[in-house]
């Protein structure tokens, strides 16, 4: 192939005995090079999309041969212009591929000062207008090419919080779909649309807005900062596990998602990640880069993002992670998933007989639902129960449960004696909140950034950055509180402390508690089924409704003029 494309780039060029033999063997070399990488490229796709061992030689591999490419083009951009005819959109797919390279990097390591390298090769493509000749050429493919580019880019900055470029960057592949559907009658514009519809509401997805003075919008970042977890005290006595593993599965109907990630899959991954390395240096203040520079900083969890997984390829994921999973090392399950409630009555109370979240059918759902009226005593297929979990509670297991159904994983049993929590959401929120679902689950919300899910619920849309940073503040003196409540506690389950350890894991624990108490003093949280509920059960008068914690939570609310929403002190007769 090689061969036939440079006798007909080089006679294309002029006669052929006319190119010096030094410009010829760039030419080919330069050809060698660009179909190794698409070999290599291609062949991503067939590695397995689990385990974390096998991808890392064939990846390296493709990485070495695209900085040889991308160095190379560079190198002889003159030759290649003259001789091969190279098009500035050619160069633009090359740094397009090395930026889809290390999105993937960041994707299979969850580490995220990659995405800070996929953004700057995005980005080099805009500022050089790599793709602005494609216009003007009539083939459609090319421009869908662009079109995916910017796809791939907003992805990337969404994950990055650039929301400013991301903007753009909308009004931008807008203006590019109207003229890709105006010049091209394509079958494809529908499905275009929807990508512009999709990350509109992605955008628009918090609920409240953090201004300026000037009223430009704050970019407030969620992962974990130096400061973020509150610190263990001297003496503490909690576990050495770390979080090693997660599994963010997203299967809600109808919420607001673009490319394969829900807004509760989104918040949820950021929860589970520090800042890239060169944001938290820029972050650091004066005297404290000498710490920040020390060796202590861990990795981020390796994580695998399900969107709407099959049941097989919910458990193949799992057993993948369960199997490679280190000594001392925690499991995190993240369920934010419809609920499937048990269809018929059963005498026993079973891992199988509540119910569970909803896995994806590939089938016609049609069939199955004539398969259920058939035969009420069968179990739901096409649902993770709870028994469905049992296998891996032979190693540490941290599960959270956002679901109209949660409640079905209060009913686990601790078969192994390893550590295991849950943490599962309210069943229903009260109807006088006004209906978010759709732009993600305020229990999530609660867990990823708990101030926003505050002001939410106590009816506030937006907030000057001044008294932002004020309730932050003061939020995280809270966490420390709830975590010294944690820890000093007589009657705790001992797995909550030993999961404790963990930074990420002790400011979920720290969140849900926060989360917990604040609507059991809303006005309108009045239901039993409003609330969270966790396995094994807190101790409610030491954690959620301590009077400690309850006067935290009125503090607060008094800072933000909210106090009148909340109750003055909980009562028991709920």
């Amino acid at each position: 192939r090689t061969e036939l494309a440079l006798k007909e780039i080089m006679s294309s060029g002029g006669a052929e005995d006319d190119i010096p033999q030094g410009e010829r063997k760039t030419v080919t070399d330069f050809c060698y090079l660009l179909d190794k990488s698409k070999q290599l490229f291609n062949g991503l796709r067939d590695l397995p999309q689990y385990g974390q061992k096998q991808w890392q030689s064939y990846f390296g591999r493709t990485f070495d041969v695209y900085t040889k490419l991308w160095k190379f083009q560079q190198q002889h951009r003159q030759v290649l212009d003259n001789r091969y005819g190279l098009k500035r959109w050619q160069i633009g797919e090359i740094a397009s591929k090395i930026g889809q390279l290390y999105y993937h990097y960041y994707l299979r390591t969850s580490e995220t000062s990659y995405l800070n390298e996929a953004f700057s090769f995005y980005s080099a493509i805009r500022q050089r207008s790599y793709y602005s000749q494609v216009n003007k050429e009539d083939r459609p493919e090319l421009v869908v090419k662009k079109l995916r580019y910017y796809a791939r880019f907003i992805v990337v900055c969404l994950l990055l919080n650039k929301m400013d470029v991301v903007k753009d960057l909308v009004k931008e592949l807008s203006d590019e779909i109207e003229d890709y559907t105006h010049r091209f009658n394509t079958e494809d514009q529908v499905e275009w649309n929807l990508v512009l519809q999709e990350v509109a509401a992605f955008i628009e997805a918090d609920p409240v807005m953090v201004l300026n003075d000037d009223n430009t919008i704050v970019i407030t970042s969620n992962r974990l900062a130096e400061t973020g977890a509150p610190l263990l005290e001297q003496g503490m006595i909690v576990g050495q596990l770390s979080l090693a593993d997660a599994l963010i599965i997203g299967n809600c109907n109808n919420q607001v998602k673009f490319s394969e990630l829900t807004v509760d899959m989104f918040r949820m991954l950021q929860a589970l990640e520090r800042e890239p390395m060169n944001l938290a240096s820029q972050m650091n203040k004066p005297g404290m880069q000498e710490s920040a520079d020390k060796p202590t900083r861990r990795e981020n969890p390796h994580k695998y993002l399900l969107y709407k997984p099959t049941f097989s390829q919910l458990y193949t994921f799992l057993a993948a992670s369960f199997k490679e999973l280190p000594a001392n090392s925690v499991l995190l399950i993240y369920l934010s998933a419809t609920g499937v409630f048990p269809t018929g009555r059963s005498d026993s109370e079973g891992p199988y007989d509540f119910g569970g979240v909803l896995t994806n059918s590939n089938r016609d759902i049609i069939n199955g639902d004539a398969i259920h009226k058939r035969n009420q005593s069968h179990k739901e297929m096409h649902c993770l129960h709870p028994g469905d979990l049992y296998p891996f509670t032979r190693k540490p297991l941290f599960i959270i449960v956002d679901s109209s159904n949660s409640v079905a994983y209060k009913n686990f049993t601790n078969l192994f004696g390893q550590p295991l929590v849950c943490l599962l959401s309210p069943t229903a929120y009260p109807k006088a909140l006004q209906d978010q679902s759709q732009r993600g689950s305020l229990f999530t919300l609660f867990l990823n950034n708990p101030l926003m899910a505050f002001l939410f619920v106590s009816g506030l849309s937006s907030m000057r950055r001044s008294l932002w940073e004020k309730c932050q503040e003061y939020l995280r003196k809270i966490n420390r509180d709830i975590a010294q409540l944690l820890t000093h506690s007589r009657s705790i389950d001992q797995a909550f402390l030993q999961f404790f350890g963990d930074e990420f894991l002790r400011l979920l624990l720290t969140r849900f508690i926060f989360c917990s108490a604040t609507m059991r003093m809303h006005k309108i949280f009045r239901e039993t089924r409003n609330y969270p509920e966790s396995y094994p059960q807190l101790p409610r008068d030491e954690t959620v409704e301590n009077p400690h914690l309850q006067k935290h939570i009125l503090e607060l609310a008094s800072i933000l003029d909210v106090r009148n929403v909340f109750l003055e002190s909980t009562i028991d007769d709920y």
